[in-house]
């Protein structure tokens, strides 16, 4: 039997200990960032919906063999641009290829670290997209949602570290843009 003394300090020891933030593992929550409007030209946003400064814009888009492996048949050459990026630590988005409905078709992330500089401080990339049917795109648009953070910690993988807003996830081959 634990003396009284003990039993009377318990109540106190547990007020210290959820205020010291001993508690946060039963106020771990994780929430998804709403997807963000998908277009041609978008500001990229934060998990909070906040803009970064940074454009990304499809520049053109083309049907065609890809010239490594033109057997492979036809695939989604694009070339994008990231305005205002810093190309070490710039954001990452999807870019998707949508049929005329804009529902998805594949989608792929891109990011300013690989791209190119060019005159003005613009980075400009390019990318291939392997779509199942090239003949039903319409358009490459951009997820402005920043996804450089998917990754990170979970309330699952880490309840001390985790929690938060996350990026929402990429769309998959179907999903309504």
């Amino acid at each position: 039997m634990l003396p009284a003394r003990v039993l009377a300090a318990a109540p106190s020891l547990l007020a210290v200990l959820a205020l010291s933030g001993c508690s946060s593992l039963w106020l771990c929550t994780d929430t998804m960032a709403e997807r963000g409007e998908a277009g041609v030209r978008v500001q990229v946003q934060d998990t909070s919906g906040q803009p970064l400064g940074v454009t990304a814009e499809v520049v053109d888009w083309r049907i065609g063999p890809h010239p490594q492996v033109p057997s492979e048949g036809d695939r989604v050459h694009f070339r994008y641009r990231f305005d205002d990026a810093d190309e070490r630590s710039g954001p990452v988005v999807d870019a998707c290829a949508v049929d005329k409905e804009r529902m998805v078709l594949v989608c792929q992330t891109i990011s300013p670290s690989e791209a190119r500089p060019e005159a003005g401080g613009d980075l400009t990339g390019d990318s291939w997209l392997d779509v199942e049917h090239p003949e039903h795109v319409a358009e490459v648009l951009l997820i402005p949602n920043d996804q450089s953070h998917a990754g990170g910690a979970t309330c699952e993988t880490d309840i001390k570290d985790g929690g938060g807003t996350h990026p929402p996830e990429s769309p998959g081959v179907g999903d309504q843009l």
